[in-house]
């Protein structure tokens, strides 16, 4: 079974957001003559590496929820300009929409297992992904979602 990662989503308050983020950094990275891969760097390496590239995914936390995930395809190490060691989590680009799970606010990352994790769109409750996002962080607000 699948390990993941949990993360918050800082700068993002929609899903749609993230997705045009993702869209102008791969774009930025075509631009330059480089790889068009999307990565997160972070300082910490996991060391459940092995069970994370099993089929796990980096969920992320926007406004409080575990609002979607995106599927892990590499764990790289590399020292930065100034000597110190980080780790690029790479990931698919596409977004995949979850149900909707609250999350307390946290630093770096967590581990998440298959059982914890929130279903995809569609697995579970319908419709939520097509409302407009005000109106879900809205209703989520409200503790109506």
């Amino acid at each position: 079974m699948a390990l993941n990662l949990v993360k918050l989503c800082v700068g993002c308050s929609a899903i749609e957001e993230l997705a045009a983020w993702i869209d102008f950094k791969l774009d930025e990275r075509r631009r330059a003559g480089l790889p068009a891969e999307q990565f997160h760097t972070t300082r910490m390496v996991p060391k459940r590496a092995e069970e994370l590239l099993d089929g796990g995914s980096l969920y992320w936390v926007i406004k409080g929820n575990i609002q979607c995930r995106q599927q892990l395809t590499d764990i790289r190490t590399f020292t930065d300009d100034e000597g110190i060691s980080r780790c690029h989590l790479v990931l698919d680009p596409r977004i995949i929409a979850t149900e909707w799970q609250p999350r307390r606010a946290f630093q770096g990352w967590r581990y998440l297992t298959s059982e914890d994790a929130p279903f995809d769109e569609g697995h579970g409750k319908i419709g939520r992904a097509k409302l407009p996002p005000e109106l879900r962080n809205e209703l989520a607000a409200l503790g109506l979602l």
